[in-house]
């Protein structure tokens, strides 16, 4: 049977490890350049006002 200072502790652990695979995942996604994936220029195209000079 695990004890109630084992079990927080444990769940202590976790939340840190959690906590540091989340500013691991931020930080590389704040290192990537950003790239236009398909989907946004294929949107931007046709959701885009057409501008006319006339």
């Amino acid at each position: 049977m695990i004890s109630s200072n084992e079990r927080i502790r444990i769940r202590r652990q976790m939340q840190r490890r959690i906590r540091d695979v989340v500013a691991e995942r931020r930080r590389a996604r704040m290192m990537r350049p950003i790239e236009p994936t398909v989907e946004t220029e294929a949107r931007s195209e046709t959701d885009a006002p057409v501008l006319s000079n006339g």
